[in-house]
């Protein structure tokens, strides 16, 4: 199976989180898009695009656009993964033979997409790519009426691109 590509549907799902709230793809596209970053604690690409992730939430994630790592793993080593790494957005458990990580085609993470409210994807990036995170942070501050962030501070020095 390919991984779901930008512009073509987004599969629904339903997963717990690490804290044991229940979550649906389309009751969280009612308010607005979706962010959904698919990974595995010991992924040291995963470890590395985490960090700018919640810069992006904590730029653009409010009641208009939804936040969502999707781990592979279980929820006492995924709550280890969002302290050591200062992730506050919710993450859901996906560990159980890989459902949802099945559904939407995925061979590598961290897998992200950004899916619009109507259930497509606007963009669909796998590993780390600078310029993903860009195009999605400016498609955010569009969503969400607020001015620009830069998702990378100046000086930093941050590949273009690492396979995932």
């Amino acid at each position: 199976m390919q991984t779901v590509q930008a512009g073509r549907p987004a599969p629904t799902f339903a997963l717990g989180s690490v804290s044991g709230q229940n979550y649906a793809l389309a009751d969280a596209l009612k308010k607005g898009p979706v962010l959904a970053a698919f990974f595995k604690v010991s992924c040291p690409v995963c470890q590395f695009t985490f960090p700018f992730l919640e810069r992006l939430y904590e730029a653009y994630g409010d009641a208009k656009v939804s936040f969502w790592g999707i781990s592979q793993d279980k929820a006492a080593d995924t709550r280890e993964f969002l302290n050591e790494f200062g992730v506050k957005f919710p993450s859901l458990i996906d560990a159980d033979g890989y459902k949802v990580s099945k559904q939407y085609g995925l061979t590598n993470v961290p897998s992200i997409f950004l899916i619009q409210p109507d259930g497509t994807v606007h963009t669909a990036s796998v590993g780390f790519t600078k310029r993903d995170l860009e195009t999605i942070g400016a498609e955010l501050a569009k969503v969400s009426g607020k001015a620009a962030q830069s998702v990378f501070l100046p000086g930093e020095k941050v590949p273009d691109h690492r396979p995932g």
